[in-house]
C-alpha cells in the first residue's frame, strides 16, 4: 500500500466544510483505484478514532458514487458487535472488561465476512444494525434490506484495518483503566490475539484503506462526548429512555478501552493506509506531516 499525507496522489480538493473536505479528497481516490483494480465488489476500509467523521464521510460518498450509477453498501463494524448477553459471557470466561463493546474480540467478525461474500452474488442482503442506546444488537426484523451483488462495499469502524502491537508493546499500561482492571495484562494480551487472528482475516478482504487521522489521542475524548450529547438530546425529544447512553464520567472511561490501539492504529497505520487524511481538532483535513504524535 501506498502512503499519503493530506491528499493523496493527484486527489488535492478540499472545500470548506468539515464533513465535504474528507467527501473531497476520498472520492476521487476510490475512483481512481477503482479502475485500477479488478475487484468487485470493491472493498473500502474506512479507519478513524471515534468521532472523526467516519458515518458521515462514507454517507456522502454513497451519495456521490450512487449518483454515477454506482451500487454501494455502507457496512459498519459497529453493526458487527456481539450481543450484550455474548459479551456478558465473555466477561465471565475471560475478563470483566470484555462486557464492554468496543475493542478486538467484541464483535462477530466471521458474520462480516459472510456479508461480504453475500454483497458479491445475486440476491438481497440483510443488514444488520447495533442499538448504541440499548447496547446490543437490534432484531432482524429491524434491519434493513439491499439488493445484490454491489459495485462497492464501505466499510467504516475505529479500528478496520489494523494490525496487532507487538508483545512487548503490551506490557506497560497506557491508562488508569489498564492500570488497575488489567494488571495482569489479560485483557490486552486477550485482545491484541483476536486482532492478529480472526480481525486479519476479515481485513484481508479490504481493497483501498483510508485513515482519518485524529492530531492526538486527546481530542478524540471531546468528540466521543460530542457524540453522546446528541444521541441523548435526540432520545430525550423522542421520549425515549436513555437506556445504555453514557454521562460525561462514563465517557471518559469508556474511552479507555480505545485509547491503546487508537495511539498503536495513528503510528503504525500513517504509514501503510492507502489514504491517510490528516484532521485538525475541528474534523477539517490539513496538509504536511502529523505533529503531536
Amino acid at each position: 500500500m501506498s502512503t499519503a499525507f493530506g491528499p493523496a496522489r493527484n486527489c488535492s480538493t478540499v472545500s470548506a466544510e468539515p464533513g465535504s473536505a474528507a467527501i473531497d479528497l476520498i472520492e476521487p481516490c476510490i475512483r481512481q483505484a477503482m479502475a485500477a483494480s479488478a475487484a468487485r465488489p470493491f472493498v473500502v476500509g474506512l479507519c478513524g478514532a471515534q468521532g472523526s467523521g467516519k458515518s458521515t464521510a462514507c454517507a456522502g460518498l454513497k451519495a456521490r458514487l450512487e449518483a454515477t450509477g454506482q451500487h454501494v453498501a455502507l457496512l459498519s463494524l459497529d453493526d458487527l458487535y456481539l450481543p450484550l448477553k455474548d459479551r456478558e459471557a465473555l466477561a465471565a470466561q475471560v475478563h470483566p472488561l470484555l462486557r464492554t463493546r468496543g475493542v478486538p474480540g467484541t464483535h462477530e467478525t466471521a458474520f462480516g465476512e459472510a456479508l461480504i461474500a453475500a454483497f458479491g452474488q445475486p440476491g438481497t442482503v440483510a443488514l444488520p444494525r447495533f442499538s448504541k442506546e440499548m447496547d446490543t444488537r437490534l432484531g432482524e426484523a429491524e434491519w434493513a434490506r439491499i439488493s445484490t451483488p454491489v459495485d462497492i462495499i464501505l466499510f467504516e469502524g475505529w479500528c478496520v484495518g489494523a494490525r496487532p502491537q507487538k508483545e512487548a508493546d503490551l506490557t506497560e499500561p497506557v491508562n488508569r483503566l489498564e492500570a488497575e482492571e488489567d494488571r495482569d495484562t489479560v485483557w490486552r494480551r486477550w485482545v491484541n490475539a483476536r486482532l492478529a487472528g480472526d480481525y486479519q482475516r476479515l481485513f484481508a478482504h479490504i481493497d483501498y484503506l483510508v485513515l482519518l487521522a485524529a492530531p492526538a489521542f486527546g481530542v478524540v475524548s471531546s468528540w466521543r462526548r460530542e457524540q453522546e450529547h446528541k444521541l441523548r438530546a435526540t432520545l430525550i425529544s423522542e421520549g425515549k429512555d436513555l437506556g445504555a447512553t453514557l454521562d460525561d464520567a462514563g465517557i471518559e472511561r469508556f474511552i479507555q478501552h480505545y485509547q491503546r490501539l487508537t495511539e498503536h492504529i495513528l503510528i503504525e497505520m500513517t504509514g501503510r493506509a492507502d489514504l491517510c487524511i490528516l484532521l485538525d481538532a475541528d474534523r477539517r483535513p490539513r496538509l504536511g506531516a502529523r505533529e503531536n504524535l
